[in-house]
């Protein structure tokens, strides 16, 4: 047969006749590459079994059918565990411990049953020396590595796992299509014959995912919204602390974060990160101050550190890091206009201690005061919480969940609290001691330095 050319998209799977050096569908730049079609759709696409039609009030939940997977931090970000049936996505930047957290959960599930570890990447000589330096025992533990899922398909039947792992989606290919492995006919073809087989027969799946250089996954769009659940592993492999956070989750909350730590052993969890991300601070130091972000259903403290100092320069340098570059800018201005904190003649840098990105609009009153504390060098209150959206005139507007950030930094031994106003009286159970509520930013400002 006559191959046919055409031009995908490795973006979006947008097809053309010609190569173009911008993607209509998706907007993006030199993602079009030549394809080479020898069969027809028909032949080189998934055969179908036709669904079983049932009442509504016939089938049986699954609550409570998940599989623990050792780690109550990844527990936690999934939502209890494992569901059966589910397919979990896992992307991060290369070396930040993807394989390494996987490998070990598989050392912990052989009570669950069988465990199948595909590799595309590895063979097993390398997984097995990889597995005996985490100090895995690896019973009923199987590993292949294969690339073919028609082979991978016959190795579930031989096997039957409860759990299967498979590292990495972009490297497995089915061998009716021509395009080579990791394109996005490949992806979306192999993504749905791993989703139907775990749905039929009840396996839980965790696949790996490769990231850009811009840090999203590569591939598809589509094939986060073919898979269950969505977990990325944010920080550096080179930080002492790496984040699991969830972005998408059928089966429990969204944005739900995990905290782990790489150490010689392979990676460790930590169950208590906020006293571990306040470890280091030092009491009464200028231009630090601890908020209460939630991260899911959970409340994180953490330290916002800042530095203001003159500069020479016509324009003064702006960086942050783990905020919002363009929050922060905003509380700036609002500053200078209600408060007359003029900052036009100073560099201004900002982070968050740990390597943590922060989203929420409730630490707006921490970076506030950090500011202030580091231009006036004057330290705030070591033992405050400061807990708050400022708004753009000035005012402090209350929070969800105050009374979970509360409690968090009681248990670290925080003393004082600074909230919005009304926040105190609408507590069930916490004592009103040393929570000091404020209507604007100039109030805040006045109980962090008293």
């Amino acid at each position: 047969m006559k191959k046919k050319t055409c031009f995908q998209c490795q973006e979006c799977g947008y097809e053309v006749h010609k190569w173009m050096g911008k993607c209509p569908e998706c907007q993006e730049w030199n993602t079009f590459q030549e394809m080479h079609k020898e069969k027809k759709l028909s032949e080189g696409g998934i055969e179908r079994q036709p669904g079983i039609v049932m009442a509504y009030q016939d089938i049986v939940p699954l609550e409570g059918e998940r599989i623990p997977t050792g780690y109550s931090e990844l527990d936690r970000v999934l939502g209890g565990g494992l569901v059966k049936g589910s397919v979990v996505l896992m992307g991060g930047s290369p070396g930040i411990g993807k394989s390494t957290i996987l490998l070990q959960v598989a050392g912990k599930l052989e009570s669950s049953g069988p465990v199948l570890y595909v590799t595309g990447e590895e063979s097993v000589h390398q997984v097995k020396m990889r597995g005996e330096r985490l100090g895995i025992s690896g019973k009923g533990l199987f590993v292949a590595a294969e690339t073919n899922v028609e082979e991978i398909k016959k190795q579930v039947e031989q096997i039957q796992p409860a759990v299967m792992i498979l590292d990495s989606i972009q490297t497995l290919y089915r061998p009716g299509l021509s395009s080579p492995p990791g394109t996005v006919s490949q992806i979306k073809e192999v993504t749905a014959e791993v989703v139907e087989m775990a749905k039929k027969k009840d396996i839980g799946v965790f696949m790996v995912g490769h990231v850009t250089k811009e840090g999203v996954m590569a591939g598809p769009r589509l094939l986060e919204h073919m898979v269950d659940c969505v977990l990325y592993f944010e920080g550096d492999s080179r930080q002492s602390y790496l984040l699991l956070r969830g972005v998408k989750n059928r089966f429990g909350s969204t944005h739900e974060l995990g905290v782990f730590q790489m150490q010689e052993k392979g990676l460790t969890q930590i169950e208590n990160p906020s006293e571990i991300f306040l470890s280091s601070r030092q009491e009464n130091t200028v231009g630090t101050s601890v908020t209460a972000s939630l991260e899911g259903t959970r409340p994180l403290l953490v330290e916002i550190q800042g530095l203001v100092t003159p500069t020479r320069y016509e324009n003064p340098r702006r960086m942050t890091q783990g905020l919002d570059y363009n929050r922060v800018v905003l509380l700036m201005a609002v500053m200078e206009k209600k408060l007359g904190i003029f900052l036009h003649g100073h560099d201004v840098f900002l982070k968050v201690a740990g390597g943590v990105k922060l989203n929420e609009p409730t630490v707006d009153l921490g970076v506030a005061v950090s500011l202030f504390s580091s231009l006036k060098n004057c330290p705030v209150h070591s033992h405050a919480v400061f807990i708050g959206e400022v708004g753009l005139t000035g005012e402090v507007r209350a929070v969800k969940s105050l009374e979970k950030r509360i409690l968090e930094g009681k248990k670290l031994g925080f003393q004082r609290f600074i909230v919005p106003y009304s926040g105190a009286t609408s507590m069930n159970g916490i004592s009103a001691e040393g929570i000091i509520e404020v209507k604007t930013l100039k109030q805040a400002l006045s109980a962090a330095f008293s």
